[in-house]
């Protein structure tokens, strides 16, 4: 049993959204076992309710998000040095 299914699926997507939207400002939390482990966790749930993790847009949708299309997210990308 993963500890993350302690908490609400509902919360879990918060956190991850919030420390997603801060990723560029907190570029360690990229490396980060928790981030890796909450993503991971996250996705194995989506993949179970069918969702198409390659599609971007239906990934932001499951999580609570609005849709980017894919020329809008390529657009606002940085690059990290």
């Amino acid at each position: 049993m993963n500890a993350l299914d302690d908490y609400e699926l509902a919360d879990l997507k918060l956190v991850y959204r919030v420390l997603h939207a801060h990723l560029m400002e907190h570029t360690d939390l990229m490396d980060s076992d928790f981030f890796q482990e909450l993503q991971a966790h996250l996705q194995g749930r989506a993949r179970a309710q069918g969702v198409d993790l390659a599609d971007h847009a239906q990934w932001d949708v499951w999580l609570g998000g609005e849709p980017v299309p894919c020329d809008e997210r390529v657009k606002s990308r940085r690059t990290l040095k």
